[in-house]
């Protein structure tokens, strides 16, 4: 089920949100974990009993880790269960014809529980109900953000239910939910229409255009679904933890990755690159270990050779800005700016690509002066009708990857003018999602 659908807004969160604030405060975590596991068998019905089997076995491994008193006990309990985990994962994203809607972000989520529960970081929580409720949650299930149940594990006991949250929760989420169906949704389109042209059929110009639109509607629709799931988080009484911080805006590849897709990074800053050692051993162990990480951010977005291929180019880059890169980022706003164009357009064009080949033709697209990238255009004029149609998307994505949105909240937040265009922008969404056909969030891929 989709959270940018009309069954999901118009019945199943009413109906839920009726019931949840209906039971007692004793109950709704109950409510929230049947209504979660509901949800999900909405869509994913036959992977159901994995996501159960993986929360169970890992409840009763937590458990006796916290139980034991015998340290190669805990560590022969936590090698199992992370081999099982684990492999359960690289099963299914290297060797199954379909990947389990959120299976890369439970996984971890679990994982950093009981491994939490290792470094007596956390207590392991002895409800089964709660700890069912923590992995399950319905906003952030199939799409992050990635939570760390010391996240949250407060709230899991005692949250706070007032009118305030409730309102919150629903601005944040209407923001989110414009993002995807008024921004990346429309620029999907664009970038679609250069998929069936064929890549090797349109101008250097197109194919700057379908890379900057794609950069946009990767944004709008992962940010979009951030927020949506940290605005339902609100309304349930969670504080969700924000996912991205202005990205666009970064100077450098390191400071993008700071800022993009946070709790993702700090997952493999915690429980991979820190446990190598970090930068506490030298340049040669941190350059590994930086090479390491990204290897597996690669892997984890899909083991397809193109994800490698995306994960190698961006940890050469923070190599190389860690090595000398970041004195010259730093002294010029201009070169910086340039650089980090180049590196997000081109990224995600490796990043999007499903073979190396399309990668390769869509790259020589992109920069001409390169021998073998001339072959005839269908349309030299194809990015004039492009703009045409497009372009106003383009320029509202352009403008709202900046901090204007944020700063325009938080001066305006609290007032009837905004509660009155985000009403406006809710109905558009509304008619929107009545008039074109679903599209899936781009992060179910992975």
């Amino acid at each position: 089920m989709l959270f940018s659908s009309q069954i999901f807004i118009f019945a199943f969160l009413p109906i839920f949100m009726i019931i949840y604030y209906i039971a007692g405060k004793k109950y709704r975590n109950a409510v929230l974990f049947i209504g979660s596991i509901i949800f999900y068998s909405i869509g994913e019905l036959k992977y159901l009993p994995l996501m159960i089997g993986m929360l169970t076995v890992n409840y009763f491994a937590a458990e006796l880790i916290e139980d034991s008193k015998s340290n190669i006990k805990k560590k022969i309990i936590l090698s199992i269960i992370l081999f099982v985990d684990f492999g359960i994962l690289i099963y299914y994203k290297g060797f199954a014809k379909h990947i389990p809607l959120g299976i890369s972000f439970y996984t971890f989520q679990i994982t950093a529980y009981v491994i939490d529960v290792y470094k007596t970081d956390a207590k392991a929580q002895h409800n089964y109900v709660n700890l069912g409720t923590y992995l399950c949650m319905f906003p952030q299930l199939i799409a992050g953000p990635i939570i760390l149940y010391t996240d949250i594990d407060k709230e899991i006991e005692k949250r706070e239910y007032n009118f305030e949250n409730i309102e919150e929760g629903l601005k944040i989420f209407v923001i989110g939910l414009a993002s995807k169906v008024l921004v990346a949704d429309v620029l999907a389109m664009l970038v679609n229409e250069i998929k069936v042209t064929g890549y090797d059929s349109i101008t250097t110009i197109m194919a700057w255009i379908g890379a900057i639109a794609y950069s946009i509607e990767i944004y709008f629709d992962f940010n979009g679904y951030s927020l949506m799931a940290i605005g339902l988080g609100r309304m349930l009484g969670f504080h969700i933890p924000r996912n991205f911080d202005n990205p666009y805006i970064s100077r450098s590849v390191s400071e993008f990755w700071r800022r993009w897709h946070i709790t993702l990074g700090r997952w493999f800053k915690d429980y991979v690159y820190i446990p190598l050692g970090g930068n506490r051993k030298g340049r040669f162990n941190t350059i590994r270990n930086l090479l390491i990480v990204w290897i597996l951010t690669g892997i984890w977005h899909g083991c397809g050779v193109t994800f490698v291929l995306w994960g190698i180019s961006t940890f050469l880059l923070i190599a190389l800005e860690k090595v000398f890169l970041h004195k010259i980022l730093d002294k010029s706003k201009i070169i910086s700016s340039i650089y980090m164009f180049l590196f997000i357009n081109i990224s995600w064009v490796i990043f999007s690509l499903e073979d190396l080949t399309s990668v390769k033709t869509y790259l020589l697209r992109m920069c001409p002066v390169i021998k073998g990238s001339a072959s005839a255009y269908i349309n030299s004029l194809d990015y004039v009708s492009a703009l045409k149609r497009y372009g106003l998307f383009l320029i509202i994505g352009i403008i709202f990857s900046t901090p204007i949105g944020e700063k325009l909240y938080k001066k305006y937040g609290k007032t009837y003018i905004l509660a009155g265009i985000l009403l406006v922008v809710f109905w558009l969404c509304v008619y929107r999602m009545a008039t074109s056909a679903a599209n899936p969030f781009l992060y179910f891929r992975f």
